[in-house]
């Protein structure tokens, strides 16, 4: 079994880590260039390039524990329902950091989440809004995981969005959600405080890669241009998790292309970057 990091750290138990990589290669409702089920393994192939000080800190030293992929054959109900029961055994422990896979994979997660935590906040790094009620016949489509958040009573707050229907243009208005999307980015800057004052302290981080621009990470189902850059990212995280109790973080939607290393490996140093961000910033 291929572990985060394996080729710097020994072999460790869940007790004996903060931080719990559920690897999750489910992929069923792609939409338009597939190899989700992929991103996974390639994440923590790449892991093995990594050097364990990110430029700030160490978050090795907390301790990362690779839980072994789980079986995503089946319908989404039927794998969620497994994510939900990974995420929650990983939970007991430390801190999930789970690696999808296609977007719908985080709903297993914070279903689990808000089994143990009750109510918490969903910041999401994406280039899609991802707030469709269906799509293709499916609510648990990639496209509609956000939706599936909001009907748990999640707040989610949206960053680099770029790509949006008119549903979910309404929806937005309708639900009075706060978002921070890649075109104010871009032509206003980053704002003072991310998050809106009400928002809650305890928070899940998930991170689809597209929400990254392709010059960065081109290996995905959808890239659009005009994305969030890399150095942008750490501090658009580092703004969100300052002070916060993270609870949970996922990585998806990496489509893993032949040739293509660099997509690989900024996936992984963005995996690695996250458990940092922690280290130095979030409320343990």
């Amino acid at each position: 079994m291929n572990r985060f990091l394996a080729s710097e750290l020994e072999e460790s138990t869940p007790e004996q880590c903060l931080f719990q990589v559920v690897p999750a290669p489910f992929e069923a409702t792609v939409s338009y260039g597939g190899g989700t089920v992929n991103g996974p393994a390639a994440i923590l192939e790449a892991s093995d390039q990594l050097e364990v000080w990110d430029g700030l800190s160490d978050a090795s030293e907390l301790g990362i524990h690779t839980h072994p992929a789980m079986d995503c054959s089946g319908n989404a109900e039927t794998v969620l329902e497994r994510i939900e029961d990974a995420v929650t055994k990983a939970a007991e422990h430390g801190i999930p950091v789970m690696l999808g896979g296609e977007h719908t994979v985080t709903l297993g997660a914070l279903r689990a989440l808000q089994k143990k935590y009750g109510t918490f906040g969903v910041v999401q790094f994406d280039a899609h809004a991802d707030l469709r009620d269906s799509y293709d016949g499916s609510p648990y489509s990639h496209a509609c995981v956000m939706h599936r958040a909001l009907d748990l009573g999640l707040p989610v707050f949206g960053i680099g969005v770029r790509a949006l229907c008119k549903e979910e243009v309404a929806l937005r208005k309708e639900k009075n959600l706060s978002y921070l999307d890649a075109r104010d980015l871009a032509m206003n800057g980053m704002p003072e405080n991310l998050l809106p004052a009400d928002f809650p302290q305890t928070i899940y981080v998930t991170f689809d890669v597209d929400g990254l621009d392709p010059s960065v990470i081109s290996a995905t189902g959808t890239p659009v241009p005009g994305g969030v850059l890399w150095w942008q990212a750490i501090k658009l995280l580092e703004k969100a998790m300052a002070g916060r109790m993270v609870i949970g973080m996922d990585v998806v939607e990496l489509a893993p292309k032949e040739g293509d290393h660099a997509s690989d490996f900024a996936a992984a140093q963005l995996t690695y970057n996250l458990m940092g961000i922690v280290q130095r910033l979030a409320k343990r």
